[in-house]
Order: C-alpha cells, then structure tokens, then sequence
C-alpha cells in the first residue's frame, strides 16, 4: 500500500530531474572520415547547454537538447540514451527515438552547411541568447596588438595605459587559461594583429587546444596568396575585414577571402565623408556576394544614416553582425569617451564576452575603463567574478 501511495505521489508531483554533470565535452571525427567535424559541449550548473559545431554555430540548449547532445559527444548507444531519456523525464519511448533522431538530423544539416556564421543563432529548441547565467563567457576578444599599419594615427587606440604586448608564450598561457575555464572562442583583433609575427602560430595554438578562432582585420595582408594560404591552414574559422572603400586592396582582400573557405563579416564605418555613398557601398557587397555586416559610426549626428543603412542590409537579406569589436584604426579614430556616448554596450557585452588588452588586462568590453584583473597572472575565478559584479 505504501508502495502505491509513493507511486501515486510521484506522478502527481515528480521530483526535479538532476541536470548532467557541469563540464566541456569535445568529439572530433575519425581522420579519415569523408568531411572533418567536431563539436564542443559545455554543460552549465543548470544543466543547459553551449553547443558549438565546427567553430561556426553556437547554439544554446535546454536541458533536454543538452543530454541530446551529451550522448551523441559520447558515443552512447541508441537503446541506451532511449532508455535514459525516457526514465528520467516520463516519456514514451517512441517520442525520444523521435526526438533524439530529429536532433541527430539538424546536427548533421548545420555541419554540412558551409562557412556558418559563428554569431547565427539555429533554430534548435534552445533559449534566447545571454538570458541565463553563463559559468564563463562564451567569448575572449584579444587585442594582440594596438599598432596600425600607419603608426602616426597610433593615438586612436587606447595606448596610454597599456604598458607593453604579451610575447606568445604569454599568450599562449592566456589562452590555454581560457580553454581550461570553458571558453570556446577566442579573435584576435587590434590594431592590426597580422603585424604580429605570431599571429598564424597563435591561431594554430588555440586550433590545438579545440577553440573557435576569428581575426578582425583590415585584410591588407590577405591580398597575399602565400599569407592568406598559411591562415587557412592554421585553422582560421573566420574573420571580420574593416572595409577602406577607397582602397581598392581592402576589396580585393575581400574578394580573395570570399573565395577562400572562411566566413566573411564585412565592418563599414559611416562617416561624415562617406554618408552619402553608405547605399551603393552596401549594394557593391551584395552583389560581390558578401552575406554578413557590421556596421558602427564615427559621430552620434549619424545616427540616422546608420538606421538606414541597418535597414538597407535587411532589405538585401544580409545578416547584421552587431556584437564584434572594431579594431582601433585610422577608420575608427573614435576616443573612448566618444564612443562610450555611440550606443549603449551590446546586450551580452561584460558577461557573454571579455575584451583582453596586448598587456593582458582584461575589461568588460572594448572601450570600458573597468580593469577585471589580468588574464596572465591573475587567477581566472578572481576576473570572473568581478565580471559577474556588474
């Protein structure tokens, strides 16, 4: 009698379903699989998850799509991850064999589709991006480097606190202290990083570690087939290049990456001298096939003409990227004053991402004066919870 009495207490008001285990599982095909794929799962305290496939798509998940994916990282059989599923949340078993080899099926969709933007959110069941607590950021963007190409508008980057550049085994430490916290995803910006020597072994090393790697840059050096070829074999995943529509190289890098296997976001600054030629600058893109835009403004007063422009870029069906940093350059010669009075922070800016200085210093986000520790010899909790004490 008892017995029944727990029975029949339980499906009234079944106890809460324990999350999976906290932690970053990594699956990477075989080598001589036909097409190369690997998947990173971090799994959150509340038992939701961070998927990233092949360093192009993050996807967060519930609880469910998180043991999902957790089996499929781990190799359980079918029969097994049925029988779990369906034990612990009272489902039929038919509905799980369904659930589970619908996911499978989107899985397999987005990692064949090519050059996937790492910033597109899919149409997995999942929750609104940056709405639930995050164990760590999703995010590190490392400035290597604030020298420009032209070091007399050395002056528009933040430099008088910076005391000096990280030298690679520095930042390698840096960088494996972001994979060991749960990080997935590390670009490289500036300044112009592709001034660093180290840049390609730098990004070699985070394809070692299984993180997803950008590169925010003019693209000068892209025009250079030897250069542009050593990126892609470093294991680049994408890159941003800052356009100077009035240096016919810059769209020549551009058109060089687009043919390469890269994901390509184009950033555009509208000033005063270009607010008139912003719509047939963003149709040229269009129609050179670009799919991805950022757009940012040197002055509030052009606060319309970028309205416009974000519409424009809707119209064309191109995707606006609005959360990647700028590199500091002659086309953003924008203070840190001014440009804190733009826009307010991106809506994920201090917790989804972190901005790390060429010294190391970490800040909330490009631009903040609030210095959360250093990444190099501070301990990662003491900078993650400052951040968290926003």
């Amino acid at each position: 009698m008892k017995q029944r009495l727990r029975e029949w207490i339980e499906q009234l008001f079944p106890p809460p379903i324990s999350p999976l285990p906290p932690g970053v599982y990594h699956w990477q095909s075989p080598p001589d699989a036909p097409q190369p794929h690997r998947m990173h799962l971090r799994i959150e305290p509340n038992g939701e998850g961070i998927l990233i496939l092949d360093a192009s798509t993050v996807l967060h998940l519930n609880q469910t799509a998180t043991e999902f994916a957790y089996h499929h990282i781990k190799g359980t059989p079918l029969d097994e991850v049925v029988r779990e599923i369906s034990k612990r949340y009272r489902v039929p078993k038919s509905q799980v064999i369904t659930d589970f080899k619908d996911f499978l099926e989107r899985l397999e969709t987005l990692l064949n589709t090519p050059d996937l933007d790492p910033e597109i959110y899919v149409d997995i069941e999942r929750h609104q991006p940056y709405q639930e607590p995050l164990s760590a950021p999703l995010r590190l963007d490392c400035a290597l480097t604030y020298r420009t190409e032209d070091e007399s508008i050395r002056h528009v980057a933040p430099v008088e606190h910076v005391r000096r550049e990280l030298i690679y085994e520095e930042w390698q430490q840096c960088l494996r202290k972001a994979w060991e916290a749960g990080i997935p995803h590390i670009i490289f910006t500036g300044g112009e990083p592709t001034l660093r020597p180290d840049l390609i072994d730098l990004i070699a090393f985070v394809e070692s570690l299984g993180m997803v790697s950008g590169l925010l840059t003019t693209g000068l050096r892209l025009v250079e087939k030897e250069y542009l070829n050593r990126i892609l074999a470093s294991g680049l995943d994408h890159v941003m290049i800052v356009l100077d529509p009035l240096n016919e190289i810059s769209w020549e890098a551009i058109r060089d990456v687009l043919a390469a296997d890269l994901a390509l976001t184009v950033h555009l600054t509208i000033t005063p001298e270009n607010k008139t030629q912003i719509q047939s600058l963003i149709e040229r893109l269009a129609r050179m096939k670009v799919t991805r835009m950022s757009l940012s403004i040197s002055h509030p007063h052009l606060g319309e003409t970028l309205q416009h422009a974000r519409d424009l870029v809707a119209r064309l069906g191109m995707h606006l990227v609005w959360d990647l940093p700028v590199p500091y350059s002659h086309l953003n010669p924008v203070s840190l004053e001014l440009n804190a009075t733009l826009e307010a922070p991106p809506q994920g800016a201090g917790i989804a991402w972190l901005y790390v200085e060429p010294d190391g210093d970490v800040l909330p986000f490009q631009g903040a004066t609030r210095i959360l520790g250093n990444l190099l010899t501070d301990p990662w909790d003491i900078i993650w919870e400052r951040a968290k004490q926003r």
